[in-house]
């Protein structure tokens, strides 16, 4: 006989689960026995919904997935974090407190059924009422996670607290472990659809490769611009992407849709055959499916078998591992059909060429306040070679999707998949993920206020990271839009509305623990990095930016 705790805790290191994020008060008997049997590390954050980030964040830098837990109350939280796991595609597990029979309808304390909560963030979601269930539904999590598009799965555990923990019984805590990591599998392509996907893209004169996030998750990266290289190809990313391949390579364009760079949009559009490679042509990687225009031809490569067609009907949909299709088409490939495009690779020079000199002024901008154009491209030269750049959505990611460039294949970019304020706990759960590798977090203080309680998270635990703040004290992406609400000309009163007071983050960081500097002047900002990649204390880099610095639009 055993109980439910010393099953749950065996089987999460069994599984190579480092880390838990949690919120007490969950599963308070495994948190013990975790302790007494494992080497896995708790980590409480402060609330359950940077708790789901930090999962996150760690899934993502790990590819094992991320492990966050909560008490009943604390649910909904938990599960409004889940969404940009969701969203992004990233194998989170959450674990949470529910409801005993015995209780139910009858108003217990905090007592409410948030099960149909997580039904539209997860793959999987579940219910425990018998401890007997623990190894079964322990390794459907863990195979519901990882399979096919990646993404979070919930257990409920009975009891508020998940107390069914502290029951026994007679079980075999059995572990798949193919399952701790992604991808447990690599289903091939049919081979008649490669070789007509490939007699397509050799015939084309004007072709282009779109990276998603499935290319990141596949590890296909190499391949992909093997497979470029071989064929004479330019290749667009999404922001998922981005780290498919290197901003510095010459058929790199760039960022392609809402956020993006405008080369890439241009690429795209100019394109006679678009090749989607683990994407789902989604409304941010194609601008509301304005880039391409909707009839262009295309290609789609996808594990997800719904993806495939979606919102472009495909020439050819090839369902598969985005690693093992690539691969076979690198095999298959004649690379002479390159030269064919040597017109098409002189025009995705000069398009590389006319962005860089249209933004170069800014990017070299030696004005106070700071450009964000500056701050991106300089974090392109100071990121380490294998450093984690972590960035939130809005103004964030529209400078770095933009303005920053990896420079070397061991340099990973994970990005907010549409939720302010994600990037910097999810950046604290990349480096438990990934503890030998530096972390970067970018985020605007309009995105640091959302966590920034979770500064003395990091301080507590160790979690040393670099945060650099984009301080505008605004919220200026939604400038233009208040612009045009108020017919022009915003009122000072319309301003309160995303003008923010101005505070000095590095302070703050401080007085909590940290390490804080304040970067006032572009000169000073190399050398904050540097302090900062020496420090042995979590550090808060507070870069004073211009309020009147708004992204470019999207080129359609």
């Amino acid at each position: 006989m055993t109980t439910g705790a010393v099953i749950l805790a065996e089987m999460l290191e069994a599984y190579e689960v480092s880390h838990v994020f949690h919120v007490p008060a969950a599963l308070r008997r495994t948190m013990v026995e975790i302790e007494a049997r494992t080497g896995i590390k708790r980590i409480r954050p402060h609330g359950e919904k940077p708790a789901a980030y930090m999962a996150d964040g760690y899934a993502r830098a790990s590819g094992r997935p991320g492990i966050c837990m909560a008490q009943v109350i604390g649910s909904l939280n938990l599960a409004a974090g889940l969404r940009d796991a969701y969203l992004a595609h990233s194998p989170v597990i959450a674990m949470t407190g529910g409801r005993d029979p015995n209780t139910k309808f009858r108003k217990v304390y905090q007592e409410l059924d948030d099960v149909p909560a997580f039904d539209h963030v997860t793959k999987f979601n579940a219910t425990i009422d018998s401890v007997q269930r623990f190894p079964d539904m322990v390794r459907q999590a863990f195979r519901a996670a990882t399979t096919g598009s990646p993404g979070p799965v919930h257990l409920q555990f009975r009891g508020n607290e998940g107390q069914i923990d502290l029951e026994e019984a007679e079980m075999d805590g059995l572990v798949e472990s193919r399952f701790s990591r992604v991808p447990p599998f690599r289903p091939r392509p049919d081979d008649q659809a490669v070789r007509d996907a490939l007699a397509y893209i050799e015939a084309a004169e004007r072709p282009v490769l779109v990276a998603g996030g499935g290319v990141r998750a596949s590890g296909a990266g190499p391949t992909l611009v093997a497979l470029a290289e071989r064929l004479g190809i330019p290749v667009t990313t999404s922001l998922n992407g981005k780290d498919s391949i290197l901003g510095t390579h010459p058929l790199s364009v760039g960022v392609v849709g809402s956020y993006s760079r405008a080369a890439a949009n241009r690429v795209v559009g100019a394109a006679d055959l678009v090749v989607y490679v683990g994407s789902e042509t989604g409304g941010m990687t194609t601008h509301f499916w304005q880039v391409p225009p909707l009839g262009t031809p295309c290609i789609q490569i996808d594990i997800d078998p719904e993806a495939i067609g979606r919102n472009y009907p495909p020439l050819v949909g090839i369902n598969a591992d985005a690693q093992v299709t690539l691969a076979r088409m690198l095999e298959l490939a004649d690379g002479d059909s390159a030269t064919s495009r040597a017109p098409w690779i002189a025009y995705i020079a000069a398009a590389r060429q006319s962005w860089y000199d249209e933004y170069r002024p800014l990017m070299r901008s030696e004005v106070s306040p700071i450009r964000p154009e500056r701050l991106c491209a300089d974090l392109t030269e100071l990121v380490p070679d294998d450093g984690i750049v972590v960035v939130d959505t809005g103004h964030a990611g529209m400078w770095m999707g933009g303005f920053y460039d990896l420079r070397s294949r061991n340099q990973s970019y994970l990005r907010s998949a549409g939720h302010l304020g994600w990037a910097f706990p999810a950046s604290l759960g990349a480096k438990c993920g990934a503890p030998e590798r530096p972390v970067v977090c970018f985020t605007g203080d309009s995105g640091f206020w959302y966590h920034v309680g979770d500064i003395e998270t990091a301080v507590r635990f160790g979690i040393n990271t670099v945060t650099v703040v984009n301080n505008n004290h605004s919220g200026n992406q939604s400038m233009r839009g208040f612009d045009r609400a108020y017919g022009g000309k915003q009122t000072d009163q319309a301003k309160e509305l995303w003008v923010f007071t101005e505070v000095n983050f590095a302070r703050m960081a401080e007085e909590i623990g940290a390490i804080g500097i304040r970067v006032e002047r572009p000169a000073d900002f190399a050398p904050a990095m540097e302090r900062a990649y020496e420090a042995d204390r979590p550090v808060v880099i507070d870069v004073v930016t211009e309020i009147e610095a708004v992204a470019p639009v999207a080129v359609v």
